[in-house]
C-alpha cells in the first residue's frame, strides 16, 4: 500500500468522524424527543421545525437562560450553522416580515414577524430588557467562522391555541446522511488512480458505512465526538 493512500484514507476516516456525529445526534435526538411537547420553533420559509433545549449546543438550538418565553419577554436562541444539524444553517434568508413560530407549552402558538437581521463582533450581549418581547435568534456568521455574529429580531403578532400535534421526524436525514457516505466513499475508491489499493479504500468505506448504521441502530453518547466542536460554531 502506498504512503499516499494511507494519507487518504486517514483523511476520508476523519471526514468520516463528523458523519458519525450526525448520525449520533439525529439518533439520540429521535429517542429523547420520542414523547417530547416542550418548546419548538419553526420557520416555515426556510424549512425549519426544531425542538429547543436549555442544556447544550450540542443538543440543537439553546434557549437563553435569561429568556423568559414567548410574548411574556424576551427570548433569545442560539444554534450552529454547520453540523449538529445546521438548524441555523439558512437564518441569514429571513428578511423583514417572514414568519416565526414559537410553540410553547402553556403559552401557545406565537407567531412573530422579522424585523430585521444585522451583524456584530462575537463580543456583543444583547442587552436585557424587561418590557421587551423580541426573539432573538443568534448564530455564526460567515458560515463555519466565529469571526461574527449574525442576529435575526422578531416581533410578536399574534398568540394562538397550542399545536399539541407537532412531530418531527429523524429518519431520512439520518439515512441520507449513511447513503451519501457510501456512495461518495465508493466513487473516490472507484476512480483512485492507484487500481492495486483501491479494494482498500473501498474496504474502509464499507467498515464506515457498517459503523454508521451501527450507530444509526444503537446510538452513544454525542460527547464521544466533543473534540470536533472546536472546529464549527
Amino acid at each position: 500500500m502506498k504512503i499516499r493512500t494511507i494519507i487518504i484514507m486517514l483523511i476520508i476516516f476523519f471526514i468520516s468522524l463528523y458523519a458519525m456525529q450526525e448520525v449520533t445526534y439525529f439518533s439520540m435526538k429521535g429517542l429523547n424527543e420520542d414523547n417530547f411537547n416542550g418548546n419548538t420553533l419553526i420557520i416555515p420559509k426556510i424549512n425549519l421545525k426544531e425542538h429547543l433545549n436549555y442544556e447544550s449546543l450540542e443538543r440543537g438550538v439553546l434557549i437563553d437562560n435569561t429568556s423568559k418565553g414567548p410574548s411574556k419577554g424576551m427570548v433569545i436562541l442560539s444554534g450552529h450553522r454547520t453540523l449538529l444539524g445546521s438548524p441555523f444553517l439558512r437564518l441569514n434568508e429571513l428578511k423583514p416580515g417572514d414568519t416565526v413560530l414559537l410553540n410553547w407549552p402553556e403559552i401557545g402558538k406565537v407567531k412573530y414577524t422579522v424585523d430585521k437581521q444585522y451583524i456584530v463582533n462575537p463580543d456583543y450581549r444583547i442587552t436585557l430588557d424587561n418590557y421587551s418581547t423580541t426573539l432573538y435568534m443568534v448564530t455564526c456568521d460567515p458560515i463555519g467562522s466565529l469571526a461574527h455574529r449574525l442576529i435575526v429580531e422578531s416581533s410578536v403578532v399574534e398568540v394562538e391555541p397550542l399545536d399539541e400535534n407537532i412531530h418531527i421526524d429523524y429518519t431520512n436525514y439520518i439515512i441520507l446522511v449513511i447513503i451519501g457516505v457510501f456512495i461518495v466513499g465508493s466513487m473516490v475508491s472507484y476512480f483512485y488512480p492507484v487500481k492495486e489499493d483501491r479494494k482498500f479504500l473501498f474496504g474502509e468505506v464499507v467498515i464506515i458505512t457498517l459503523i454508521l448504521i451501527g450507530l444509526f441502530i444503537h446510538p452513544i453518547s454525542p460527547n464521544y465526538f466533543s473534540f470536533l466542536g472546536q472546529l464549527y460554531f
